[in-house]
Formats: C-alpha cells, structure tokens, sequence
C-alpha cells in the first residue's frame, strides 16, 4: 500500500518540477516558429496564418507559465491538453504551409522538442501513447496530402526515417 502512494506522489513530483521543461520547450518552439515563418513565408496570407497559429500557442503558454509563476502550478489534465493542442498546431503548419506542406515541409522538425519534452516529464505509459500519436499524425498527413511522393522509394525512405527520429526522441525522453 506505501508502495502504491510513493509512487503516485513521485509521478505528481515528477509532473510538478517537469512542467518547467514543457513551458521552456513551448517557448523555443515559439521563436523557432516565428523565425521559420518569418524566413520562408512567401505571401503575407501565409505569414499572417502561421502567426495566429504562433500566438496561440504564445496564449496557452502564458496561461500555463504564469500559473507557475504564481505557483499554481498546471495538473497532468492541463499539460496533456496543452501539449496536445500544440501538436495540432504544428501539425495545421505542416499541413497548410503553401508550397511545403505535408512530406515537403520543413516545420515537422518543430514535433521533436515537443515529443523530447513530454517524454521527459510523463511516465512512459503516457509518454509512448503521445510519441506514437504524434508519430501517427505527421505520417497521416504527409500520405493524404502528397501520396504520390511519399510512396516512391525516396519519399517513403525519407518519411521512415523522419517517423523513426521522432520515435527515438520519445524514447530518449522516457529513458
């Protein structure tokens, strides 16, 4: 019975001091996006998209850092849904960006720090379910929105190992 609460409190432990790392990997995705959108944005509809999507995600993490800040800090409830929200941020640019979306686009590198950070803070019974979700997603998009590219030799090589490096983080992450 001890047993059971240790190991509860040490996975609420583990989710309190973590979630420093998620808001950190939230911010450095933040500046890479903008940087990224600023840089290759060809039309100002494009820059204009890809911004809102930035602020939003700039929203969510004020919300969630300041409530660190004042030291209320996030449930596992609140970061899992953050988390996931940004995924499917990331995954609206990989998928929207005129000209680079799905297997052409250059934005899925922003899913590593994501996977990487919520597998550091998550046990590994959340963690893999993420990894393998956001793994599955990224590969969903890139076969409805490019099929033809994506299942030549060459497109099906660079997606394996674009969805292998992604896996891997999450297991660096977890281990």
């Amino acid at each position: 019975m001890e047993t059971k609460n240790n190991l509860a409190k040490e996975a609420a432990e583990d989710i309190f001091f973590g979630q420093i790392v998620i808001i950190w990997a939230r911010w450095f995705f933040i500046i890479a996006a903008a940087i990224l959108a600023l840089w290759s944005a060809g039309t100002t509809v494009e820059l204009t998209i890809t911004m809102v999507l930035v602020m939003a995600l700039m929203g969510v993490n004020f919300f969630v850092h300041g409530r660190y800040l004042m030291e209320k800090p996030a449930n596992q409830f609140m970061l899992v849904a953050s988390s996931l929200f940004d995924v499917l941020i990331i995954t609206t640019i990989v998928a929207t960006w005129q000209g680079q979306s799905g297997a052409r686009s250059h934005f899925y590198i922003l899913y590593y720090p994501f996977v990487f950070a919520f597998s550091l803070v998550f046990a590994p019974k959340i963690a893999a379910p993420f990894t393998l979700w956001v793994t599955s997603l990224y590969v969903l998009v890139c076969v409805l929105l490019d099929p033809f590219s994506t299942f030549t030799l060459r497109g099906f090589e660079m997606l394996f190992m674009r969805t292998l490096t992604l896996v891997a983080m999450g297991g660096l992450g977890t281990f």
